[in-house]
C-alpha cells in the first residue's frame, strides 16, 4: 500500500450506500423510495417487504455501514490521516442529500466518495452517480455552492478487499465435516442483473461479469495455494427481482444448489462476493432460501463472511483514497490489485455503464458538475 499521507486536494471523504429499514413502519416507506416512479402499489410492496418483516422490519445495512464507519475512522486516526467522514444513503436516513447539505455547512469543497458497492454496472456505479447528481442539483436549487465530488475507483480486485473474502471461505471449509470438505464446490455468488445490464456494464461492456469471475479465479487460486485442494467453482446469482419477462443472469443460487446436488457434490460453500457486508440479499436470499433449499436436500453447506468493517478493508479504502489524492496532485501513486484485470479507472467514461433513460451523472467524465 501508498506510503503516501496527503488527502489534499480532499478535505472529506463520504460513504455513500443503500440504506435500508430500521423497524416494521419503515419498509413500505424505504420501498416506495427503491422504486419511485414504476409505479407499483403498497399493497405489492407489503408482499415485497416481506423479507424485511421477518427480521422485525430490520435491515442489517445501516448497522453495518456504522461499524464501517467507525473502522474507517479508527484506521484514519491510527495513520494521521485528519480527514472526517460522513455516510449518506441513496433511499433511507441519513439520505445523500441531508448529508451532502451537512458537508457544505461544514465548510467542505472536495469531497472522495466511496461507494459500498465494489463492481462496475449500472446499479452499482452509474445509478450512485446518478443519485450523486440529483442531490448536487437540489443544493444549486437551494443556493448553495457545490463541493466537488471524486467517487473513488471500483474496488473489487484491491488486496484489502479479496484477502478477508479468502480467509472467508478458508474458515468455511474449515467448518465443513472433514469427510465432504476436500470435495466442496465452491458457489461463488453476486446479486443478479438484467443480462441487458451486464452487456453494457463498463467502458467496453461485460465488466460486472468479467470482474467477478476474476475475483473468483484470485480465490480459487489462494485456496489451491494453502490448502492443496483444487475445488470445483461457479459464479452463481442471487436477488432476481423485475419481469420474469426480462433475462436476468443465472443460473440462481438454488437452482445451482440443486443441480449440485444431482451431480454428487458433497458440500457447497457459497461465497457471497459480491456483498460488501452482511445485508439483507445475504441474510434472506443465501442464509434463508438457499439454506432451506440445501438442508432440503440434505446437502452440507457453509456460507463464507463478506468483509464488512475488516480493518483491512479500512485500510483499503485509506489507500484509495490517498493514491487517488495523489493522482490529482499529478503524482505517480501506486494502484494495488489483485488478478489479471488490474486497477480500474479513476473517472468513468461517458456512456459507461448506461442507463435505460439518459440522466445527469456526477463524478464522471460526463458530469454537469466541474
Amino acid at each position: 500500500m501508498s506510503d503516501q499521507r496527503d488527502p489534499d486536494p480532499y478535505d472529506a471523504l463520504l460513504l455513500l450506500s443503500f440504506g435500508g429499514p430500521e423497524g416494521p413502519e419503515d419498509v413500505v416507506p424505504f420501498l416506495q423510495n427503491v422504486t419511485r416512479g414504476r409505479g407499483i402499489p403498497d399493497e405489492r410492496l407489503r408482499e415485497v417487504g416481506q423479507h424485511y418483516f421477518r427480521f422485525d422490519g430490520i435491515s442489517p445495512i445501516n448497522g453495518q455501514n456504522r461499524a464501517l464507519l467507525d473502522a474507517l475512522r479508527k484506521d484514519f486516526a491510527d495513520h494521521g490521516l485528519d480527514l472526517p467522514v460522513y455516510w449518506g444513503n441513496r433511499n433511507w436516513a441519513p439520505y445523500l442529500t441531508d448529508t451532502l447539505r451537512a458537508m457544505v455547512a461544514d465548510g467542505h469543497k472536495r469531497i472522495a466518495v466511496l461507494a459500498t458497492s465494489a463492481y462496475a454496472s449500472y446499479s452499482g456505479c452509474r445509478q450512485y452517480r446518478e443519485n450523486l447528481a440529483d442531490s448536487l442539483a437540489a443544493l444549486e436549487a437551494e443556493g448553495l455552492d457545490l463541493p466537488r465530488v471524486d467517487k473513488l475507483r471500483h474496488y473489487f480486485n484491491h488486496p484489502g478487499f479479496v484477502r478477508p473474502m479468502i480467509d472467508g471461505v478458508l474458515a468455511s471449509l474449515a467448518s465443513l465435516p472433514e469427510d465432504v470438505r476436500t470435495g466442496a464446490h465452491l458457489a461463488f455468488t453476486t446479486h443478479s442483473i438484467p443480462t441487458a445490464a451486464a452487456d453494457s456494464a463498463g467502458p467496453g461492456g461485460g465488466a460486472y461479469v468479467a470482474q467477478h469471475l476474476d475475483v473468483a479465479q484470485v480465490i480459487v487460486d489462494a485456496i489451491r495455494e494453502q490448502t492443496g485442494v483444487e475445488h470445483p467453482w461457479q459464479l452463481v446469482y442471487q436477488s432476481r427481482s423485475g419481469s420474469p419477462q426480462t433475462p436476468w443472469l443465472e443460473p440462481d443460487i438454488c437452482d445451482h444448489l440443486e443441480t449440485l446436488h444431482g451431480e454428487g457434490a458433497p458440500a457447497v460453500v457459497m461465497a457471497p462476493i459480491g456483498f460488501v457486508s452482511d445485508h439483507m440479499e445475504v441474510l434472506y436470499d443465501l442464509d434463508t432460501e438457499a439454506a432451506d433449499k440445501a438442508a432440503e436436500l440434505n446437502l452440507p453447506v457453509a456460507r463464507s463472511a463478506t468483509v464488512g468493517a475488516d480493518p483491512r478493508f479500512a485500510a483499503a479504502v485509506r489507500d484509495l483514497l490517498l493514491e487517488r489524492a495523489a493522482s490529482e496532485r499529478g503524482r505517480t501513486a501506486e494502484r494495488c490489485a489483485l488478478g489479471a484485470l488490474g486497477p480500474s479507472h479513476d473517472l468513468c467514461p461517458a456512456g459507461c455503464c448506461p442507463s435505460r433513460a439518459a440522466r445527469p451523472a456526477a463524478a464522471g467524465a460526463d458530469s454537469p458538475y466541474a
